[in-house]
């Protein structure tokens, strides 16, 4: 199975991917065959501060687990129930 198709079941989620000249914290909004649109999120405000489309064979690692993932998670749902309060 190639990664662009393990990748298109992962749109929308939270995940720290890295690439060729970067990594970061954020989400993937669209994945396609020839890129994918990754939203990237600051860690120190929990707000999405860009969007950059990567071309698809630069990616070289994606975390989709583990003690990072789920901190930042978490600490997105805590913001977001702030925001509703």
């Amino acid at each position: 199975m190639r990664m662009i198709q393990k990748l298109k079941g992962l749109e929308k989620a939270v995940v720290f991917l890295r690439w060729a000249t970067d990594g970061q914290f954020g989400r993937l909004k669209y994945v396609g065959e020839d890129f994918v649109e990754f939203e990237v999120l600051d860690t120190d405000s929990m707000e999405y501060t860009e969007t950059v489309l990567i071309n698809s064979q630069l990616i070289l690692e994606v975390i989709v687990s583990g003690y990072e993932v789920a901190r930042i998670i978490a600490e997105i749902a805590v913001n977001l129930s702030a925001d509703e309060n």
